[in-house]
């Protein structure tokens, strides 16, 4: 029987658009599930699968054919091509994939306006996101292999989608709101001083 460790670099480069769709699903509900833990109260797991679907219907392919998107319009690792294409994953990219997320979740919570979040919370998870994302997708598009870059981007996401979730379920986009609520957790949790 072939480890796993051998088996999933072939199958990325066999099958590479379901290999990383999946592998950036899973990381992305994993952030969700993290986040939850993190706030403390009960899984909500009806929740990570609204994640969950969200990334494989939308995020992960979208990551896919994005990334070799612009591989193909602007190929190779020169430093030139590299800020290049970090330029184009933040104006557009970015905005593309942060917008999907915010409409996506509300659409399949059932909310009456899908729009209510990303009005409210779009700039705010943007500006968040450009402290984050161009020393992910520089890191992506210098070093890692085009056949990994969607399972790169996913691995990163984690971070991203533990982040993005909780702004969705509490925060308001600002990395600010969320060491305000871990603050005002932590503050809490401590026994009432004598």
């Amino acid at each position: 029987m072939a480890s796993w460790w051998r088996v999933f670099p072939r199958a990325a480069r066999r099958y590479p658009w379901p290999t990383n769709v999946l592998l950036y699903a899973g990381l992305f509900s994993a952030g969700d599930a993290l986040q939850q833990q993190l706030r403390g109260g009960p899984a909500d797991w009806r929740q990570t699968r609204r994640v969950a679907t969200l990334a494989v219907t939308f995020h992960g392919n979208f990551n896919y054919m994005w990334l070799r998107l612009l591989e193909r319009a602007l190929p190779g690792r020169a430093p030139r091509t590299v800020l290049a294409k970090v330029l184009c994953d933040q104006t557009v990219g970015g905005p593309i994939a942060l917008s999907a997320f915010y409409v996506g979740m509300n659409i399949l919570q059932g909310k009456d306006d899908i729009f209510l979040d990303l009005k409210q919370k779009f700039w705010n998870t943007y500006k968040t996101g450009l402290m984050y994302w161009p020393f992910v997708q520089l890191t992506n598009f210098s070093l890692v292999p085009v056949h990994w870059r969607t399972a790169y981007t996913g691995l990163c996401g984690f971070l991203w989608a533990t982040f993005l979730c909780f702004s969705q379920q509490s925060g308001d986009g600002t990395v600010k709101s969320v060491f305000i609520f871990f603050h005002r957790k932590e503050v809490g949790d401590r026994p009432p001083e004598k």
